[in-house]
């Protein structure tokens, strides 16, 4: 148990990351994997929270052993169930609550959620942000998002329409005043235009007041279980549902603080292209490979030597004994395809 002001940064590994099979599979989730870097996702995340006094992993139960290969000084914190962000979410923080609260509540304890598959540039500019979310979850005693500006009107992210610009602890920060699902083309276009900002999955908040917020949403039951001490009970009483549906966009009180750093949601292949370096071709490529005529290509394997001839625009991947082809407009559309592989048990 730990006094005084605290910061404890939650790390979320628990997800698959489907898009990028086939390196990403059931038993191998995208967060082990070292995608653009000599390090896991995992292990890259964990040394960037250097800004907090506590780190928590939490993961589920099938993942959990694996955990300390990647994050050795971090504590573990195994949810009964996957059920998407928000009973993750639930469960963490009234967990981190009993265990980093205090005996005089947990007024000073604030939570980051990190989660475990981004990219994020190395100029301190995280650190920075990181803090100031910190101080006005601290502060103002509501909940609290990181907006990412865009770089361009991408349709596969959501965004954040900035309210009312306040301050606290001496931080800049705007009100929320909506939350957008992901768009259409021509309303991303609009939204990055009018100075919306990408939301990137990233919060701070007191657990009194995440917890207070999940109280009053389809979470209730998570919470009166976990209040009563039987999280199995909880989880069999709500659905899958992301935190930001169900408690953020929902909630009285939420706060936007801008995230100055480079930043990129490894979801899907495509993304590749943004954050690694290209050939003289436009091509970039994680593993040994070839190409002749071939453009504007992401090229990746483990032990496999890939080529490519007189091809463009492709993400070609080859993992274990699979092989994936498809443009790289279309990577999104992979999620289709480890459905069926679910349904055939071959995932």
């Amino acid at each position: 148990m730990v006094s005084g002001e605290t910061t404890v940064a939650l790390v979320l590994a628990g997800g698959i990351g489907s898009r990028l099979y086939p390196a990403s599979r059931g038993d191998r989730p995208k967060q082990f994997l070292p995608i653009g870097g000599d390090r896991s996702l995992l292990a890259r995340t964990v040394d960037r929270a250097d800004f907090a006094d506590e780190v928590v992993v939490a993961t589920r139960p099938r993942f959990a052993d694996e955990i300390e290969e990647h994050a050795p000084d971090a504590d573990v914190l195994v949810e009964p169930d996957g059920k998407d962000t928000g009973p993750a979410l639930t469960y963490a923080t009234h967990r981190i609550r009993e265990e980093y609260g205090g005996s005089d509540g947990d007024d000073d304890l604030v939570v980051v959620t990190l989660p475990s598959d981004h990219y994020v540039g190395d100029d301190g500019a995280f650190q920075k942000a990181m803090t100031t979310g910190t101080r006005v979850a601290r502060e103002t005693g509501g909940l609290v998002t990181f907006g990412v500006t865009p770089e361009r009107p991408e349709t596969g992210y959501g965004y954040i329409e900035p309210g009312t610009k306040r301050e606290a602890a001496g931080e800049a920060f705007h009100d929320v005043a909506r939350f957008h699902e992901k768009p259409d083309a021509e309303s991303a276009r609009e939204y990055v235009d009018a100075g919306y900002r990408w939301n990137s999955g990233m919060f701070a908040w007191t657990p009194e007041a995440f917890l207070a917020a999940a109280a009053d949403s389809p979470l209730a039951p998570l919470v009166e279980a976990l209040d009563d001490g039987d999280p199995e009970a909880g989880f069999a009483a709500v659905d899958p549902v992301s935190v930001d549906y169900a408690v953020l966009e929902r909630a009285a009180t939420v706060a936007v603080v801008d995230a100055a750093f480079a930043w990129d949601d490894l979801g899907s292949w495509d993304a590749l292209d943004r954050v690694l370096a290209p050939d003289g071709d436009g091509n970039v490529a994680i593993g040994d490979h070839r190409t002749v005529d071939a453009a504007d290509n992401v090229v990746v394997s483990d032990d496999k030597h890939v080529s490519l001839v007189g091809v463009s625009g492709l993400a070609v991947v080859a993992y274990d004994d699979r092989v994936l082809v498809v443009p790289k407009g279309e990577a999104q559309r992979v999620r289709e395809l480890v459905a069926l592989l679910e349904e055939e048990g071959s995932f």
